[in-house]
């Protein structure tokens, strides 16, 4: 292991002495000094050293060694590379100074005392000329040497070569934005774009010292940031697991020092430039302040917002899941309250007139919603929050949101009566253009809550003669008769479902005909108890719980039956004609009861009306038994006939 590492020490002094050979001035004088930078060692004469370098003088001078034969200059600024353009001054072999490498030379020269104050025309006044006399006579020279700097810190600090290369830059900057001399006249930006950032962020708070336009640092800002930026694919940051997508800082702290950088004037910045800074900064997990302060930025140039800029924000780079709805949601909600507030400093009502700033966002947030409700993981809260925080007055049709209602439902074909409900409150639907209130009502996916607005109103307008547009006076009314007609209609669903309990039990009574030997022995033994009440008698008193006229009209519980109906006595089982009788008796029975609670005819709207009874209902009753079982049709018909007409007489009689 020794052997080797000695090996290998020998193989570079080989090649440092083969290389420093070149330039040595004479073979014959043995070498008597190895001066090690890093893993280099260049075999050299002291006294040719000790000549132009004070540094090296105080080295051999101030050893304890007698006869020093190694120095380490590992700290020398620019390394081995810098360290041997030093040696060859030191020797008198010209070689070439360039805005690369002056910087690191006039440092080099400064470690190791090289100064004119030492020895005249030594390397530090040759690289404090190149830089005063050529390097720093261009933005791009400047900008070269600048970045040069980078790998120099902090002695090109000290030195003061940083604040000159910033100063020249700045300067060469602001005459170019202000006079173009070359095309394109943004070329001065390129070149500023290649600087690390603490070197770029020195030049733009200079340039703002020197009082330059926030739409010239808006654009520097914007060049560098798609350069500087333009390393982070998109792809890999979606696709790269929560924990790995933050696992860069330096690329968190660049892009914060850049929102740092942005303008005073919110209105510098063009929104797409806003909202894709926006979108890295969520990628990369950037701090709330960051976040927050492009937030509100994308908030002030909200109406110049389209839809592919929010959908920026809200989509992963494969377009397949959501990425961040929050954002959306902030960036519109300080929108409108910016709105709010203009719209009291001019003393107008805000929920009566919108700007048509605001209405431009009302169409831009409405497509948006229709791009993204075809998401699956989009939940109607999520849906909902963002609708509504259009105001109202900013629509002056709806269309647009129907259409992203519509897109939802179809995209959650699972959703019941009341979630569907709840996606639909965001919209209004009387402010429904003609031809989306055709297809709304046509529209199986929606409410019927929704459906009969959009049927009521056209006959509204039917009736009116007209369809010029939204009566906002009318809106009130109509709401209210269409939510007495959804009313009414769920109702009438409640009747309809107590006829079906009835038709299901008069089929069990025919199904069950053939027990009724066993069960006719039960009816004897209990006939002197009281009677039990039977499904029919229940549902009836259900039934006249719903009319709706029951409260508010006049008292009907006092008034005695004019009908004097006489319950049939019982009937003993024998045979057939014993289940026949059985069977009568029963529906006897839920007559009777029918007519006791019947409290009056039921209430009917002018578009729905609701179910009565009487002679129609009679003959249903009939006819649903004559599906059921032929055997006992006659018997139902000529009961049902029998009674509707006591039914009609209880019926005017508590209606009178």
């Amino acid at each position: 292991m020794a052997a080797a590492s000695i090996k290998s020490n020998n193989n570079k002094i080989s090649l440092a002495m083969e290389r420093t050979g070149q330039w040595v001035i004479s073979q014959d004088i043995p070498t008597d000094v190895v001066v090690e930078v890093g893993e280099v060692g260049f075999n050299l004469h002291k006294f040719m050293l000790v000549a132009k370098s004070n540094y090296v003088r105080k080295l051999i001078l101030e050893s304890k060694v007698p006869d020093l034969a190694r120095i380490d200059l590992s700290d020398i600024p620019g390394g081995a590379e810098i360290f041997e353009k030093a040696a060859k001054f030191c020797y008198g072999v010209n070689f070439e100074i360039t805005v690369n490498n002056v910087a690191a030379l006039r440092c080099a020269a400064d470690y190791l005392q090289m100064t004119d104050k030492y020895s005249d025309g030594n390397l530090a006044g040759r690289t404090e000329d190149f830089l005063s006399q050529a390097a720093l006579t261009s933005l791009s020279g400047a900008v070269v040497v600048l970045k040069s700097c980078e790998d120099l810190l902090p002695v090109a600090e000290d030195l003061k070569i940083v604040q000159r290369c910033v100063d020249v830059a700045t300067v060469k900057a602001c005459n170019e934005a202000n006079f173009p001399s070359r095309s394109p006249p943004n070329w001065w930006t390129e070149e500023l774009s290649i600087l690390p950032i603490p070197f770029f962020e020195k030049i733009i708070q200079a340039m703002k010292l020197r009082g330059a336009k926030p739409l010239t640092l808006a654009t520097a800002i914007i060049t560098y940031a798609e350069r500087s930026l333009a390393s982070l694919s998109p792809q890999h940051l979606s696709s790269a697991p929560p924990r790995q997508q933050s696992s860069n800082p330096a690329h968190k702290q660049l892009l914060e020092s850049i929102v740092k950088l942005l303008p005073p004037d919110k209105t510098a910045l063009p929104i797409n430039f806003l909202c894709r800074l926006l979108r890295t900064g969520t990628l990369l997990r950037a701090s709330p302040g960051s976040k927050a302060e492009l937030e509100k930025r994308v908030s002030a140039v909200m109406e110049h917002a389209t839809v592919d800029d929010l959908l920026v924000l809200s989509f992963t780079s494969d377009g397949e899941s959501l990425l961040d709805l929050e954002s959306v949601r902030r960036v519109v909600s300080g929108f409108v309250e910016k709105e709010k507030s203009m719209a009291v400093f001019n003393a107008g009502d805000f929920e009566e007139v919108c700007s048509a700033a605001m209405q431009r966002v009302a169409k831009t947030v409405d497509a948006y919603l229709g791009e993204v409700a075809t998401c699956g993981e989009l939940s109607i809260l999520k849906f909902n929050g963002i609708a509504n925080l259009v105001p109202k007055a900013a629509r002056k049709v709806d269309d647009d949101l129907y259409r992203a209602i519509d897109i939802y439902l179809k995209a959650h074909p699972n959703l019941d009566e009341i979630e569907r409900e709840k996606v639909c409150s965001a919209m209004d639907p009387l402010k429904l253009s003609y031809e989306a209130r055709v297809h709304a009502s046509q529209n199986k996916r929606l409410p019927l809550q929704i459906t009969l607005h959009a049927l009521y109103y056209d006959q509204l307008k039917l009736r009116s003669g007209s369809d010029r547009g939204h009566n906002t006076k009318d809106a009130p009314t109509t709401r209210t008769q269409v939510q007495a007609d959804v009313s009414l209609i769920k109702e009438n669903d409640d009747l309809r479902a107590e006829l079906q309990k009835m038709k299901m039990l008069i089929t069990e009574v025919h199904q069950g005909k053939n027990q009724q030997g066993s069960s006719s022995s039960a009816t004897k033994s209990g006939g002197g108890g009281a009677r039990r009440p039977t499904f029919f008698s229940s549902m009836s008193k259900k039934l006249g719980k719903l009319n709706p006229f029951k409260n508010g009209s006049k008292d009907t519980s006092t008034i005695e039956d004019v009908v004097d109906i006489t319950k049939p006595r019982k009937r003993r089982y024998r045979g057939r004609k014993g289940e026949d009788l059985i069977f009568k008796e029963r529906l006897v029975d839920y007559l009777d009861e029918m007519i006791l609670n019947y409290e009056g005819p039921v209430r009917s709207s002018g578009n729905v009306a609701q179910l009565s009874f009487g002679e129609e209902t009679a003959k249903e009753v009939s006819l649903d038994a004559a599906e059921l079982g032929k055997q006992n049709a006659d018997v139902v018909a000529a009961l049902a006939t029998e009674n509707a007409g006591a039914l009609n007489q209880r019926s005017s009689g508590l209606s009178g």
